[in-house]
């Protein structure tokens, strides 16, 4: 689904109310929902008007799928293979899947997941919505990660997006259940899982435990 959303000027003044926006937006949809989330509510606590919110995001669906973008820049890094020549590929998996796991499991995600969830059955947009602006970015995240490490030889893929699916699903595991369900796991048995992961994933697409990756 395309959500079309304006482009701000780039100036300063303008930069810090997108932000100040943002971090109202991300708030609110958080604690109270997509649907309980007010407009009249995002701009007050942002200092704006909602002339200033439409503005820069058009409509509500085109500032929620733009605070979900924003909360999942904060992932993006994790994925990045530049800066990272020389490093173990196991210990940067290792760390994608810890990094991974720990951003899902917040209580607050979990919540926030739960009401999208329910909101989604009454207006399945929204669920498009924030699969496009979340998920399937982080998706298409590891995906581009996998991609350059085959391409340097690192392992031997073929789909990398299925292979991102598969070490995403591997190291969420029974844990994700379990956590969604009021019994979150310890922190060691998220590593355990994560790292076992890890050591499953490289054996299965031709990775070596020691080989490092190449930026």
């Amino acid at each position: 689904m395309s959500i079309a959303r304006k482009k701000n000027p780039g100036r300063p003044a303008d930069l810090a109310k997108r932000e100040a926006i943002l971090v109202a937006a991300t708030q609110a949809f958080f604690e109270y929902g997509y649907g309980a989330a007010a407009i009249e509510q995002i701009a007050a606590a942002a200092g704006v008007s909602k002339v200033t919110v439409y503005n820069h995001f058009s409509d509500k669906q085109g500032l929620f799928a733009a605070a979900i973008e924003r909360e999942c820049e904060r992932m993006r890094g994790h994925f990045a293979i530049e800066g990272q020549s020389g490093a173990s590929l196991r210990d940067h998996l290792r760390h994608i899947g810890m990094a991974m796991v720990a951003f899902l499991s917040r209580p607050e995600m979990v919540q926030f997941e739960r009401r999208i969830a329910a909101e989604t059955e009454r207006n399945p947009e929204i669920g498009r919505a924030f699969l496009d602006a979340g998920p399937r970015r982080m998706k298409a995240a590891l995906t581009a990660f996998l991609t350059a490490v085959a391409d340097s030889g690192g392992l031997s893929i073929e789909n990398p997006g299925l292979a991102a699916e598969q070490f995403a699903a591997m190291c969420k595991g029974f844990g994700d259940v379990e956590l969604r369900f009021g019994a979150p796991p310890t922190r060691e048995a998220t590593r355990q899982r994560v790292e076992a992961a890890v050591d499953t994933f490289l054996r299965a697409y031709g990775g070596h435990i020691t080989a490092r990756v190449r930026g």
